[in-house]
């Protein structure tokens, strides 16, 4: 059983436009579940859960969100993505700061959605809700 969910905002076209680059590119490493979902009710506290401005990774029983989380999955796609470890130098209030900033626009910039992502048949494996 795959170890790793990222939990992700189902109405964001920003973080739906980031599962999508993931599903292209992960190698099958990740699930995925919208925050909005029943594994998120099942699988983290609610403060996450209610915190739709974030990016969930869980992974073997940890969870980690905003840069730490989205650092974590892009270094685990390897090649050039791989080297988005340079950000870890940054102390993490200062990439959490840069994340919140997108995070509060996101839906002014890149719009919402009326509804939760729908995977498609090809997808439907990797999304547990």
């Amino acid at each position: 059983m795959n170890t790793q969910i990222i939990f992700f905002d189902g109405v964001c076209n920003l973080c739906n436009g980031f599962v999508d680059f993931l599903v292209k590119r992960d190698q099958g490493q990740f699930t995925f579940a919208p925050l909005q979902g029943e594994t998120a009710a099942r699988t983290l506290p609610l403060e996450l859960r209610q915190d739709l401005k974030t990016v969930v990774l869980w992974s073997q029983g940890q969870t980690f969100e905003k840069s730490d989380a989205a650092l974590m999955v892009l270094q685990q796609l390897g090649g050039i993505w791989g080297l988005m470890r340079v950000f870890w130098a940054l102390p993490a209030p200062v990439r959490n700061l840069a994340y919140d900033l997108i995070a509060a626009n996101r839906y002014r910039i890149f719009g919402k959605r009326e509804s939760c992502r729908l995977p498609t048949p090809a997808e439907r494996q990797r999304f547990l809700d």
